[in-house]
């Protein structure tokens, strides 16, 4: 996964309508392809296993087993999971917050414009970006620190560049952006990236700045 030319998507919806729409969105680009489609979460494990996606779009509400449990499952049974993003009615849904702490990568409304679901798309498979940084971090900052606690990072130690590279990617900057703005080489910050979700235990970014305001590193605006 990941050295493929073409991204592969599972789509993933109980929703008939849905999953045919996000389809012919996704087959309009030359370099995505949809590799299959589910119903319900409890069909994920056993695609996912099959046909090896590199992202799945996963509906967080669903009758049987919902897009969070499906996503926790995937994140904790599979060494190399597919990147996940939660497709949703609500942007403020505690559904939504819950499913990114289980390690989905973004999220993305049913309404939004197929471009937006493309670039979606390609964001999380190349993982070098936060998707809709000013979304996530509006949920991360209600459902985050509010007591202002002290640094609850401090454990994992991370050295001030590290920390100074953490505050960038919550902003939602590149790796690029952030070579830019510390005057750094693109491979040193991908190390220093690198080096920062390994401390945390954070398997993307999205996680590492969830990690970051629910510790009180940094503090909701």
């Amino acid at each position: 996964m990941g050295s493929r030319e073409v991204i592969g998507v599972l789509l993933v919806d109980d929703e008939q309508l849905i999953r045919a729409g996000l389809r012919a969105i996704i087959e309009s680009e030359p370099e995505l392809s949809v590799v299959g489609e589910a119903g319900d979460g409890a069909e994920v494990p056993g695609l996912v296993a099959r046909l090896r996606p590199d992202v799945v779009l996963m509906d967080v509400r669903m009758p049987a087993v919902d897009g969070i449990r499906a996503t926790e499952h995937l994140m904790s049974t599979m060494d190399n999971p597919p990147k996940v993003v939660v497709v949703t009615t609500f942007e403020n849904d505690d559904y939504v917050y819950d499913a990114l702490r289980a390690g989905a990568s973004g999220f993305l409304l049913k309404r939004a414009r197929p471009e937006e679901i493309v670039a979606a798309v390609r964001t999380v498979s190349a993982g070098d970006s936060l998707l809709f940084p000013a979304a996530i971090r509006r949920l991360a900052a209600t459902h985050g620190d509010t007591g202002g606690h002290q640094d609850g990072l401090a454990a994992a130690g991370l050295t001030e560049r590290e920390s100074e590279v953490l505050r960038l990617v919550a902003k939602g900057l590149s790796n690029v952006e952030i070579a830019g703005e510390l005057f750094l080489g693109v491979q040193t910050v991908k190390t220093h990236v690198g080096n920062l979700l390994a401390k945390l235990g954070a398997r993307d970014r999205t996680q590492a700045v969830i990690k970051a305001y629910e510790s009180g590193f940094i503090k909701p605006a």
